[in-house]
């Protein structure tokens, strides 16, 4: 089925028509504006810093990105999914420009590199048919508006975050994953091939395509990578994966309002909450301290995108181009991305061979090329994480409470004794927790049990869709990894399962009556849903009741207001409206997805105001960096050369240490932005393939490199002139910062072995000849 796109009527033609109509579009999006300019210059973004970004994002991503998707791709006829989908294709060319800088050592090159692709367009005559729509097809204002308060919910989002966040120097403690990624951010500005910074000569494995994005705006910009990342950074590109998912639907379905709010939905919608004591893992796709998580659906949602063409039917012609390159983007930007797609795409080939044989070639073409992305993308980008994924089901459970406080009390990370030992009574609870999470994941999963309804089940891409859903949630599941990080294949494909969600309610919706009564009525109980505490004791049976307590309540509520609505139709039609009962269902779980989401989310702006206003010191000070700590890591990045290498004495959280090292400090190579001879180890390849070693967790490992952690522990310790001469020998060290808040502390006699060229509060930065 190909769907018929609704559009709205010719546009106005007396100019003053033509420019209401244009501030009338262009006013839905001053409110989610305001208030990002409104947060960042609250937490510390100048407003220079602030409409750089915006020039740079317009004019350096959106403006040649568009220009190229409309050549690649062709016009949709509007200008927001135009925007979009071309943000996410500037997303790619700007890697691309990015990886020919950094492979040569060019990046004087990367402020030139959407210059020339705007200047292509505007010499070659055959491209500048594309700096217009030549088929206008507006889209509704109504669109506009919905898709608009999905950008304010996404600064809803990151408010507490960049609350909790400070901006250097100002001191304060900042989640150990950002600081790892700002690292890593610094490194991207270097020549490849890459090295982990926080442990110099360690090639990096890993996927940093969302830093070198980060680098790329920094280094064009002039912005401190700190403030990109922390700040500015996040609400763009989340934007990007919502107009995408909008423009995905609405091509599928063919209905204007089922890609606004299913776009919304997509990236926003949280599972069923219901009132629920625990929230379900697999919460929303995106994550303001995984930039690789919020980065890569934008450039999914556009790989899917060409894929659902393929699958249509439609011929790619120069697209073909783009499929290798951008599947290996999405394989960059998150290793956990791809396998869930191509689990879908298998099973869309597997619909074509039945169906549609005269579309088997290209659809195997497509296949063929995302294998080969897989299959570079692995050797390029995965590391020590992915190779310490195993088989192990239901793994995952050691994170959910109705599991670890019954049948789990006994688990260690890596075994799940609680199922190994559940016995009878013990298998039917772990069966009823699988049930009820698959309940609470509605808004993704309803799509799945759609395929045996509608015209949809006839669509190869849907099931691409049910594939990519049940394949993530199937390795969240059977898989294992020492973070729980198997998660993330289910979050990759969660917006997608949500996508089919919002297609099925298009396509059995006849009107929008029911979508609209289901959504309100939805959202209402999301928000006025009485809460279930925890049990206590916390017994299987208190657990069993807990959690199905909230969804006998929500059917029965159901029930009564599905009863009382068919009654009030039948006396004023005379007619049952039982068709409407199943669209206006789906609506009204997409819409408590997306309420229960907003109203968490606007508990935790009410939980960072409060915290910020707050006299008490709600921080452990050892995990704080001070502000001295923070300037004198701005001096070094300030002062030290690009390649530079830094030894320091900093390598635990919390700083001093306890018996055992938690090596994820991370800051100094964060915020200095330099490489570090031994700084923290916690995510290297080594550390996390340890994990379990002599009954450690990863992070407690010791240093995979014992002979030059030893030497840089005695240079800080008893600066004798013999191990700094061999530590500057051997490794070519031209920094030493030392912190006497570390332990071991910073040894006075440095001073007369290396020259001290700066000193704040605990810290002291020495310079090797």
């Amino acid at each position: 089925m190909t769907a018929v796109l609704e559009t709205a009527g010719p546009p106005a033609v007396s100019t003053h028509n033509r420019l209401t109509s244009v501030a009338l579009r262009a006013l839905p999006w001053l409110l989610p504006a305001a208030a990002l300019v409104a947060g960042l210059l609250h937490t510390g973004v100048s407003v220079a810093e602030i409409a750089l970004y915006t020039a740079y994002f317009a004019l350096g991503v959106v403006l040649p990105g568009t220009l190229v998707h409309r050549a690649v791709r062709g016009s949709r006829g509007n200008l927001p999914e135009d925007l979009g989908l071309g943000a996410a294709t500037g997303m790619l060319v700007m890697l691309g420009g990015w990886a020919l800088a950094a492979a040569l050592d060019w990046f004087w090159l990367l402020p030139w590199w959407p210059a020339l692709i705007v200047a292509l367009f505007l010499a070659v005559p055959g491209l500048r048919r594309h700096w217009r729509m030549s088929e206008p097809r507006p889209l509704p204002v109504l669109w506009s508006w919905i898709v608009a308060a999905g950008l304010l919910l996404v600064v809803v989002v990151a408010y507490p975050n960049w609350v909790r966040s400070p901006l250097p120097p100002a001191g304060g403690a900042i989640y150990q994953d950002l600081l790892y990624h700002l690292a890593l951010v610094h490194e991207m500005t270097r020549a490849m091939p890459f090295q982990v910074p926080q442990v110099a000569g360690e090639a990096l494995h890993y996927h940093y395509l969302s830093d070198a994005d980060i680098a790329v705006g920094s280094m064009i910009t002039g912005i401190d990578p700190a403030v990109m990342l922390l700040r500015l950074w996040f609400v763009p590109v989340t934007g990007v994966a919502i107009f995408v998912c909008a423009a995905l639907i609405r091509e599928l379905s063919g209905r204007w309002w089922a890609g606004a709010g299913g776009g919304v939905a997509a990236i926003l919608a949280f599972p069923l909450l219901l009132g629920s004591p625990v929230t379900p893992i697999g919460v929303i796709p995106i994550s303001f301290v995984s930039p690789s998580q919020t980065y890569v659906l934008g450039l999914l949602g556009l790989l899917i995108v060409f894929a659902v063409d393929v699958l249509r039917g439609r011929p790619l012609r120069w697209g073909w181009l783009v499929i290798f390159p951008l599947a290996l983007a999405v394989a960059g930007s998150k290793s956990s991305a791809l396998p869930p797609f191509l689990a879908g795409l298998a099973a869309a080939v597997l619909i074509v061979l039945l169906r549609e044989r005269r579309r088997l070639l290209p659809v195997l073409g497509l296949f063929g090329l995302v294998l080969a992305a897989v299959v570079v993308g692995f050797r390029l980008f995965a590391g020590g994480g992915a190779g310490t994924l195993k088989l192990e089901p239901l793994a995952v459970l050691y994170w959910v409470a109705p599991y670890r406080q019954t049948l789990g009390r006994e688990d260690t990370i890596e075994v799940p004794y609680g199922v190994e030992h559940a016995g009878l009574t013990g298998g039917v609870f772990l069966a009823g927790l699988l049930i009820w999470w698959v309940i609470m994941q509605a808004p993704r999963m309803l799509g799945v049990a759609g395929l045996a309804l509608g015209r949809t089940r006839r669509e190869p891409a849907a099931w691409l869709f049910a594939g990519m859903i049940t394949a993530g949630a199937g390795a969240a599941y059977l898989l294992w990894h020492p973070s729980a990080s198997q998660n993330y294949f289910y979050l990759c494909a969660v917006p997608f399962g949500t996508v089919l969600t919002a297609w099925l309610l298009a396509d059995q919706a006849r009107s929008l009556r029911p979508v609209v009564a289901g959504a309100i009525a939805g959202g209402i109980w999301a928000a006025i849903a009485p809460r279930v505490p925890a049990p206590k004791p916390p017994t299987k049976a208190g657990w069993a009741w807990a959690l199905a307590e909230p969804l006998l309540l929500t059917a029965a509520v159901a029930l009564i207001v599905t009863l009382i609505a068919l009654h009030l139709w039948r006396r004023r039609t005379g007619r049952l409206a039982w068709r409407a009962i199943f669209p206006a269902l789906i609506a009204a779980t997409l819409m408590a997805g997306l309420v229960g989401g907003a109203e968490q989310q606007a508990r935790g702006v009410a939980s960072a105001v409060k915290w910020s206003h707050s006299s008490r010191p709600a921080l452990d000070r050892q995990r704080v960096i001070q502000p001295e700590e923070m300037r004198a890591a701005a001096w070094l990045d300030q002062h030290a050369g690009r390649y530079d290498l830094v030894a320091t004495n900093v390598h635990c959280r919390p700083i001093a240490g306890t018996p055992e090292c938690d090596s994820r400090a991370f800051w100094v190579a964060g915020l200095g932005g330099r490489r570090t001879l031994v700084e923290s180890w916690g995510y290297t390849d080594s550390a996390v393939a340890a994990e379990g070693v002599n009954g450690k967790r990863y992070m407690y490992q010791p240093a995979p490199d014992q002979e030059a952690y030893q030497l840089n522990q005695r240079v800080f310790a008893s600066g004798r002139p013999a191990d700094v001469a061999e530590l500057h020998r051997r490794y070519q060290v031209r920094w030493l910062f030392g912190d006497s808040r570390a332990q071991g502390g910073v040894s006075p006699q440095l001073s007369s072995v290396a020259t001290l060229r700066y000193r704040a509060g605990p810290v002291s930065i020495y310079q090797l000849p």
